[in-house]
Parts: C-alpha cells; sequence; structure tokens
C-alpha cells in the first residue's frame, strides 16, 4: 500500500467520523425538537465525535474495512453510539419516532447534496476544477490538470469522498436490521407478537450486515451515484 493510499485512507476514516456524528446529532436534535431533551441533556447535540463513538461501529470495524481483509477499502460502512431517546416524551409516539429516526438518513443525504452542490459550483469557476470534477466523475484524471491545482485536486477528492462515503452510511442505516435505523421504521408495522423476536436478532443480524449488507447498499448507492457522476459531467 502507497503513502498516498494510506493518507487517503485516514482521510475517508476522518470524514466517516465527521459523518457519523452529524447523523447522530440530527437524530438528538430533531428528537429535542419534538419534546424529547435526554440526547440534549446528554451532550448529544454536537458534532464532536468523541460525544458519539462506538468502539466497534466507530473505530475498530472502519479500520479494519480500510486496511485489512478482503474488502481493501471498496465500501466503508459503521455506526455509532446510538443516540438515547425517550419517545414517551414525543406528543405522538409514532410520528415522533419516525422523524428522528429518519433525521439521521437524512443528514447524510444532505451531506451528499452539499458535496455536489459545492463539486458542481467549483467545475464552473475554472476550466483546470471542470477538467479534475469531470474527471473524477469519469473516474480518472489527466496528470496535468493534478500538477496545474495542487491545492485543488485534494480538495475534489475528499468532496467526493465525502458525498460517496455519505450515501452509502444513509442506505446503510435504512437497512431493517436491528439496531440500524431501518429496523426503528420497520417496529411500527410489526404485530406486537413479533416484536420480542425482531429486537433480539442480535448476532444473526450483525452477520446479516457482514454478509449481504454491501450488496443490497450498493442496489440503492450505485444508481443514486451514477446520477450524481452524470449531473458532474454535464456540468
Amino acid at each position: 500500500m502507497s503513502q498516498q493510499e494510506i493518507v487517503l485512507k485516514v482521510f475517508e476514516f476522518v470524514l466517516l467520523l465527521f459523518s457519523l456524528s452529524f447523523h447522530e446529532a440530527a437524530h438528538a436534535w430533531t428528537a429535542s425538537r419534538l419534546g424529547d431533551q435526554t440526547a440534549r441533556m446528554l451532550g448529544r447535540v454536537t458534532l464532536n465525535p468523541a460525544k458519539h463513538i462506538d468502539p466497534v461501529g466507530t473505530v475498530l470495524l472502519p479500520l479494519a474495512m480500510l486496511f485489512l481483509g478482503p474488502y481493501g477499502g471498496r465500501f466503508l460502512i459503521g455506526w455509532a453510539r446510538p443516540t438515547p431517546v425517550n419517545t414517551r416524551n414525543f406528543r405522538n409516539y409514532v410520528r415522533g419516532d419516525v422523524l428522528t429516526t429518519l433525521a439521521g438518513p437524512l443528514s447524510n443525504l444532505l451531506i451528499s447534496l452539499g458535496c455536489t452542490a459545492v463539486l458542481l459550483a467549483l467545475a464552473k469557476s475554472s476550466p483546470v476544477a471542470e477538467g479534475l470534477v469531470r474527471g473524477l466523475a469519469h473516474g480518472g484524471f489527466d496528470p496535468n490538470l493534478m500538477d496545474a491545482a495542487p491545492a485543488l485536486f485534494p480538495a475534489v477528492i475528499l468532496l467526493y469522498m465525502a458525498l460517496t462515503l455519505n450515501l452509502f452510511l444513509a442506505f446503510f442505516n435504512l437497512l431493517p436490521l436491528p439496531p440500524l435505523d431501518g429496523s426503528h421504521l420497520i417496529r411500527h408495522l410489526l404485530p406486537t407478537g413479533m416484536l420480542r423476536v425482531y429486537d433480539q436478532l442480535g448476532i444473526l443480524s450483525l452477520l446479516l450486515m457482514f454478509i449481504f449488507g454491501g450488496r443490497l447498499v450498493n442496489l440503492f448507492v450505485a444508481p443514486a451515484l451514477a446520477l450524481v457522476n452524470a449531473l458532474l459531467l454535464s456540468a
């Protein structure tokens, strides 16, 4: 692994930390707005990663995916420490729980949209920037452009990495597997007798994430990323 690849993986890990923090802060802020101050009182309405880190989902698993094993960094997923929510404080239990749950994935989609907007703006700012953005969307760079914009090149790379990473996080968290956000939505559709079994999937849920999670998420990410690339190429 080259030094450049190591640097990119470190930056991707840092992007993951702040993306997960933004995700959990969105849960906490939405719950607060809807009447539950539990997370706010615990200091979770913050982008400080230290308040959201889960040793396994935020550190060990992402680092293993980046630097070890057969994945080779082809995609990166993870999770943070769950935001504490007391649904009894919501005026409408179902509405409050659904909106608080959706706030997390929507925050990641918002980051992706923001990165796309910035890349489009950069592409219109100069021919060099346009070439870099188009090259990134097309899967390759003109070395002459990279040398002509040594400061702009890493910025474009980081924006695109953040865009892609947050698309993966948004759709990954919508998988209907406990304790991911998607499971909170599915719970409202299940009969009472099935809830206990569903909530106790435990290690089986984790295995399903590892075996099928990446493939399922890619079914949604691939067309979304293709659409983004088409927008960038048309800039």
